[in-house]
Order: C-alpha cells, then sequence, then structure tokens
C-alpha cells in the first residue's frame, strides 16, 4: 500500500469554490451580509461577469450564468446534498440571526461516541447549500495514524508535518 501522507500535487490549501449565479448582485450580498465574504479584486482580463469574494481563508468566485432563467430553482433542503461547511462560534448566535433574517433553514445533529455536533443548513440564492456547524467539537481521526485533535487547519498541519517527520527519519 502506498504511503498514506503523501502529497503527489504538493497542494497546500484549497484556494476558493466557483459557483454559476443567477444574478451576481444578489450572491454578493447574500456571502457580504450573511457570511461575512469581503469583495476582493477581480482579474480585469476576464471577458465574462463574474465577482471574487474573500473570508475565512477560502475565495468565493462568482460567475454569471449566461442563461440564469433556465438555472434550476431551489429545491428542499437537503442536508446530504453538495455543500460548504462554516464553523462558528457560537450555534445559538448563528441561529437567532437566520431567524432574525427570515432565512429558511434545517437543524440537524451528529452523535459520535458522546460528542455532539449541530448543524443548520440554508441555501444561497441560486440554492447551493451552506452548513454551520460546530464541527470542530468532533475530532479527525485518521483511518491510520494518530488523532488530530480538531477540525482546525492549525491543528492538522501540525500532526501532518509530525507524519511527515516520521516518515523522513524511516
Amino acid at each position: 500500500m502506498k504511503e498514506t501522507m503523501e502529497n503527489p500535487l504538493h497542494l497546500k490549501s484549497l484556494n476558493h469554490i466557483s459557483l454559476v449565479c443567477r444574478s451576481i448582485e444578489e450572491s454578493i450580498s447574500f456571502y457580504q451580509d450573511i457570511l461575512g465574504f469581503i469583495p476582493i479584486r477581480r482579474p480585469g482580463s476576464f471577458d465574462f461577469d463574474g465577482a471574487w469574494l474573500f473570508g475565512y481563508g477560502i475565495g468565493i468566485h462568482l460567475l454569471q450564468s449566461e442563461d440564469p432563467e433556465n438555472m434550476p430553482k431551489k429545491k428542499k433542503i437537503n442536508p446530504k446534498d453538495n455543500h460548504i461547511s462554516f464553523q462558528c462560534e457560537s450555534m445559538g448566535a448563528v441561529e437567532k440571526k437566520l431567524k432574525e433574517m427570515g432565512l429558511e433553514y434545517v437543524r440537524a445533529m451528529v452523535e459520535e461516541g458522546g460528542i455532539y455536533v449541530e448543524q443548520l443548513f440554508f441555501h444561497d440564492p441560486d440554492g447551493f447549500m451552506i452548513e454551520i456547524c460546530n464541527c470542530d467539537n468532533l475530532p479527525v481521526i485518521p483511518l491510520a495514524g494518530e488523532m488530530v485533535r480538531s477540525c482546525s487547519r492549525l491543528n492538522l498541519q501540525m500532526v501532518q508535518h509530525q507524519q511527515i517527520q516520521q516518515v523522513v527519519q524511516q
């Protein structure tokens, strides 16, 4: 079996996700006003409408649909659907804010070994699902090797570094 800590593409981190939108303006407003992303400069050489936003260490690239009227409409909120997840400091504060904003959401809970993770799922204006969670409660346990204490990037980087050092020393 190949070494599990191999990084064949020499990846460093997630850079951005790209989303096709019905309305760039409506999507900018959502990601800026609800999720706290900030608009950033986008290369002027692009010959198509779009916007770039940045926050929490990742970018969101919004692309104007060439046929917005035929984009699929929002569907039922399904936690098993494609989504991006953000960790938060207070699930109670997030739920209160979603209620104040009148956003429809679905609440879920995951339990693993007596550890509970709360989740809130809702859609952006185009039906792309967003999850807000306290996932940092749940340890990341690789199928082989040492346990990572949480989902935090710092903890994962420390364990990856330690595992690389162990491989180098062998």
